[in-house]
């Protein structure tokens, strides 16, 4: 699963989710991507789980570009009295803001494109939708 190696401080504060995203929002790489339409947050397990999918999908073929990355921390931590701490790492988590490109995709047909990154989509908690070279320009 995907992880960061090294962090300065292991927890982090909880943060916001306003607004669209405002860098990563075009297909830079591929002629296919995967975009968000709402906001939430995407756990390294949701990730993996949507690129095996694109890889089992297309039989390995073409390239198939991952754009996000877990960086922050997500703490839990079991019911107890006041002032016992903020609870270890849990997992990581990507924050995910409405029109980021999640995943792009190149070197196929376009009905196994879609059929692809229709299927990864189901693997995420935030709704996407497929998009296309062209439509963007």
């Amino acid at each position: 699963m995907l992880q960061p190696k090294k962090r300065k401080y292991t927890t982090e504060h909880k943060g916001h989710m306003k607004g669209k995203a405002q860098r990563g929002n075009e297909l830079s790489y591929g002629e296919y991507g995967l975009m968000a339409t709402e906001c939430g947050r995407l756990s390294s397990k949701q990730i993996e789980a949507a690129r095996r999918v694109l890889a089992n999908t297309t039989k390995r073929a073409g390239k198939i570009w991952i754009k996000v990355f877990p960086h922050k921390p997500v703490t839990k931590k079991g019911e107890g009295r006041m002032g016992s701490g903020k609870g270890s790492v849990f997992q990581y988590v990507s924050v995910i803001k409405p029109g980021l490109v999640l995943f792009e995709m190149s070197g196929i047909p376009e009905d196994v494109a879609e059929e692809a990154m229709r299927k990864a989509g189901n693997k995420l908690s935030v709704l996407t939708k497929v998009i296309k070279k062209h439509e963007t320009e």
